[in-house]
């Protein structure tokens, strides 16, 4: 493996664990916000907290598409 690549391959994973970690502090700060609402809440929480998920969901497919590269060989 070139030294250039491995580089890269970090910095992949370092921005992907910075923006794992953004969205899951605006996860939990939706559904904290929905959870202080009480009653029904309005279209605006229900939508950032679906927002919130579907960010999650997506990272996790991304995690899951850098863990088959690496259990594959081809990563690292």
């Amino acid at each position: 493996m070139s030294a250039r690549k491995i580089e890269t391959w970090r910095s992949q994973e370092k921005a992907l664990i910075e923006r794992w970690n953004a969205a899951m502090e605006r996860h939990r700060a939706a559904h904290a916000a929905l959870a202080a609402h009480g009653g029904a809440p309005d279209d605006a929480l229900l939508k950032q907290a679906q927002a919130s998920r579907e960010e999650v969901a997506g990272l996790r497919r991304e995690v899951a598409r850098l863990k088959r590269e690496f259990l594959s060989g081809n990563r690292y």
